[in-house]
């Protein structure tokens, strides 16, 4: 084949389309013209979606992913432009999700003159290196015929081992100018998921095969492995607890008699209590991060030893890190839960009994009787915790809720109940605000026919808001459930558990004398050209939202949520490790006492 005459900017294109890129996202900019020119050239097949920020652009990259397993592609005009990207990428890297991030930057001629939005006091072109902490892969192209190898680089990348996200900065001479491209020259198949060694598998079969308690740890992995049915034959044949990360939840159905919530900081009773007295555990496609470890405190969330682990993980690097295993298992969390359920023998060899359907059931009766002061319809306005009891009953079962930080998420980790693999969608060890809205538009991308929930604390919305104009400009139909609390309460409610009740500090959306603002979400929402009501009280969240879901485009439901303490939050379970000034004397023994003496892990 003759090879064609194409420019950097058309090279990329190709390239997108080849490799089945569905959409694109980003804001143009003088610094990607060029690029941009092209994309317009293939619209028909490569939409674009044009965000108000280009954070959100990858937060929809984000969320798209974790659905489909399919990475999008994002762009960015050069300097500030590309700097925005920085939280979303950070988001994707860290919770191992993949996408391609486009940015411009100066022309190759004009490297370290200073022109408009270059950053070049060190190093000419220096955009890049404030993203290359949060990239697998970062380059800087300097000649069009470099692209081709530099975005299949990328794209092996992206999507070999633990994914994640993936730049190439794309100076704007190199958009324009022309060279010969060949489509053979880019190979198009992805690298092999890592599979475990056979006889570590024999091993640690061996070990859960003898177990007395097991539990089994399941993280985002196996969400990104697509590996629940594995998971549920695991579980079933050991009759093992099941425990979730907060990355994990949703991976096992969370009606069934095995699953026991939450281990962690934001944990459940059940869940710690299971995890920290098992024989045996299972930990696959997880980090051990301090919130699900409840900060290492040992006897907590976990007791290692003198429980025997075994580490399950695509990035060996992960393995031991945290805690000593007893056996390590290096690969994709699908083949290796298949691969034990193999090891385990014939399914008539079924090692459960039933041991934990019973404990699994009286823990988790206690746990919620621990929770129903926080459902009390005596609280008006609704507190966070009845108003997600609300949202889950209007919520269809196939449904999907999309949920950043702080009060919201940490309650739906404690107590929303997700049945179908993947129907949460959150930030995991990023914990970034902003995250909802945009994320919420890349899963509805993903399922146009599925109801959509994005569930956002009011501090958290007001970080990306404006994209409501940009589900309104596409049709994106997402319901957006604001839970306004007038503050960033998570962290007020911090301030007041750990240096106390006096201590809460610009925290709360208040004027200097004390008058909280009553931002009105509503006429928000209204401007943008989006549908939007406000309830407050117990009973008229459920059917707000179902007239919601009902409607077509976005739709947004402002939630007026209790604030007073304890109230506006939920039941803490397990520890988390906050540093306390010495100078809050009182505060500090207090806060120490509650370690009972306990020392952390090594």
């Amino acid at each position: 084949m003759e090879p064609l005459k194409l420019t950097g900017g058309q090279i990329v294109t190709r390239v997108l389309l080849d490799r089945g890129i569905p959409w694109i996202a980003g804001i143009p900019g003088h610094g990607c013209l060029a690029l941009v020119d092209a994309f317009m050239e293939e619209r028909s097949r490569l939409p674009l979606y044009m965000v108000r920020h280009e954070q959100s652009a990858a937060h929809m990259a984000d969320g798209y992913f974790r659905i489909t397993g399919k990475p999008a592609a994002v762009f960015t005009s050069i300097g500030p432009g590309a700097l925005n990207l920085a939280v979303g990428l950070g988001t994707a890297y860290v919770d191992s999700t993949a996408l391609l991030a486009l940015t411009g930057e100066t022309h190759t001629y004009m490297f370290g003159r200073g022109v408009l939005q270059e950053i070049e006091r060190v190093r000419a072109a220096d955009s890049l290196r404030v993203l290359e902490p949060v990239a697998k892969f970062a380059a800087l192209a300097t000649r069009v015929e470099q692209l081709p190898h530099l975005l299949n680089r990328a794209f092996q990348a992206m999507r070999g081992g633990r994914a994640g996200p993936a730049v190439i900065s794309l100076p704007m001479d190199l958009q324009a100018e022309s060279a010969d491209y060949t489509p053979e020259a880019i190979p198009g198949a992805e690298p092999p998921l890592p599979h475990p060694d056979s006889a570590a598998l024999n091993r640690a079969a061996a070990l859960l095969g003898k177990a007395k308690r097991p539990v089994i740890l399941a993280g985002g992995g196996v969400l990104r492995s697509r590996a629940t049915p594995a998971l549920i034959t695991l579980a079933e044949r050991l009759g093992a607890a099941v425990i979730t990360t907060m990355a994990g939840k949703s991976c096992f159905p969370e009606d069934h008699p095995l699953y026991a919530w939450h281990a962690g900081s934001k944990g459940t009773n059940c869940g710690n209590e299971l995890a920290s007295s098992a024989d045996v555990l299972l930990a696959v496609g997880c980090r051990f991060a301090d919130e699900t470890t409840s900060s290492y405190r040992r006897g907590t969330s976990f007791k290692i030893p003198p429980t025997k682990l075994i580490h399950a993980d695509i990035d060996a690097l992960e393995i031991g890190k945290n805690y000593p295993v007893t056996e390590g298992l290096t690969g994709d969390a699908g083949a290796i839960l298949q691969g034990l359920v193999e090891e385990l023998g014939p399914a008539g060899q079924d090692f459960g009994e039933k041991r934990y359907t019973a404990e699994i059931a009286a823990r988790k009766a206690a746990w919620f009787k621990e929770l129903e002061p926080f459902h009390s319809p005596e609280h008006s306005p609704v507190t966070v915790s009845r108003a997600l009891r609300e949202i889950r009953r209007a919520l269809p079962r196939h449904g999907y809720l999309v949920t950043s930080s702080g009060h919201s998420q940490a309650q739906i980790l404690q107590e929303f109940p997700f049945y179908e693999p993947g129907t949460l969608v959150t930030t995991g060890g990023f914990s970034t605000m902003g995250f909802a809205l945009p994320a919420a538009m890349g899963v509805k991308l993903a399922r146009p026919n599925d109801p959509v929930i994005a569930v956002t604390g009011d501090g958290d919305f007001l970080m990306t808001a404006q994209e409501l104009a940009t589900a309104k400009q596409y049709g994106l139909a997402v319901t957006v459930v604001v839970l306004n609390n007038q503050g960033f309460l998570s962290i007020r409610d911090l301030q007041m558990d750990v240096y106390g009740e006096n201590r809460a500090y610009v925290t709360e959306f208040a004027t200097p004398r004390g008058e909280l603002a009553d931002i009105d979400f509503v006429s928000l929402a209204r401007s943008f050209g989006v549908e939007a009501e406000r309830v407050s009280r117990p009973g008229e969240v459920e059917p707000a939202i179902k007239r919601a879901l009902a409607g077509k485009g976005p739709r947004l439901v402002e939630v007026q949520v209790n604030r007073q303490y304890p109230y506006s939050g939920g039941r803490a379970a397990g520890w988390w490790d906050v540093p306390v000034p010495e100078y809050l004397e009182g505060r500090r023994e207090a806060y120490e006492q509650s370690r009972a003496d306990e020392k952390l892990e090594p």
